[in-house]
């Protein structure tokens, strides 16, 4: 389902600099050595989603080990089985509007009690240069379905940023005025093997590009980043690396800085996908979240 991969919009010269530029900030920064964020983070929304394998042999819904209750769904039988406190959020994938393929995937859902909402498209791209196009048009038209038979129930994409993640735009992509999708997520990876660590400032960068693009933060779904290693390549030369629990919690409480009650929040993956070593294997890192998911789970119960 998600593609962490980026290798469309940069040029030969990319890599270099931003090898340069980090350099020049300083190795301490990107490791979090001198990073102005607390190491405690605290989330005040009430839904935790992990994508990718949520579901054993046995048809049960792994990520409630450590505290995820929006579970990726792509069946009813899969919505039928959530444990109750778990909505599901149901994969579509399509981008083509309103036609015979959509309705046959949203219908089976309509009226169900577990049901949160449709993740409609990842990295959705509006030029057909890198991805199948896939036209603001057909997602308005796919989300205003939704609204209208569906009440209630969210639309979600995860955007795919035009340029580098070292300056990322999402200029003349999506927004709810152009989609009229309900939720943006925004997903920036910043644990990477040519920083020789974590370079947390990008959540800011990508935070900043939305918002530019029309997207407000009231709309943006935060991603953070549980994944590393594999056959995944980042856009500066490097490879991805799995957070450890401290660099999470800098990740986490940046996001918290800048999102600090978004309608739900997002770790990329649960399951490995392409040889990477991801959040289902990472004992560390499910404890961490199963903190902060319990904490947040909590504090919404009693407001």
């Amino acid at each position: 389902m998600r593609r962490p991969v980026r290798t469309y919009a940069r040029a030969p010269y990319v890599a270099w600099f931003v090898v340069a530029s980090l350099l020049a900030t300083g190795a301490l920064l990107l490791q979090g050595v001198a990073f102005d964020a607390p190491t405690r983070a605290n989330s005040r929304t009430a839904l935790h989603f992990a994508s990718n394998g949520n579901f054993d042999a046995a048809g049960s819904y792994v990520p409630a080990a450590a505290g995820f209750n929006l579970a990726d769904v792509s069946s009813p039988a899969q919505m039928d089985s959530l444990p109750d406190g778990v909505k599901g959020l149901v994969w579509i994938g399509q981008c083509n509007g309103v036609d015979t393929k959509f309705l046959n995937a949203v219908r089976p859902f309509i009226g169900h009690d577990k049901l949160f909402g449709f993740y409609l498209m990842d990295d959705p791209d509006p030029t057909g240069q890198h991805f199948p196009l896939c036209t603001a048009d057909n997602l308005k038209a796919e989300s205003d379905w939704i609204h209208a038979n569906v009440p209630g129930a969210k639309t979600f994409i995860l955007l795919m940023t035009m340029t580098s993640s070292r300056t990322p735009s999402f200029k003349d992509t999506y927004n709810p005025a152009n989609s009229h999708v309900d939720l943006f997520g925004i997903d920036p990876y910043p644990c990477r093997t040519e920083l020789n660590g974590c370079d947390y400032h990008q959540v800011d960068r990508y935070v900043a590009a939305a918002e530019s693009a029309g997207v407000p933060r009231e709309n943006m779904v935060p991603v953070y980043q549980t994944f590393g290693g594999g056959r995944w390549m980042d856009d500066g030369g490097g490879r991805y690396v799995l957070p450890s629990a401290t660099q999470m919690q800098h990740i986490l409480a940046r996001w918290d800085a800048l999102i600090p009650a978004p309608v739900f929040d997002f770790a990329y993956s649960w399951g490995s996908q392409n040889g990477d070593s991801a959040l289902a294997g990472s004992p560390e890192l499910q404890a961490v979240f199963l903190r902060r998911n319990q904490n947040s789970i909590a504090l919404n119960r009693t407001n």
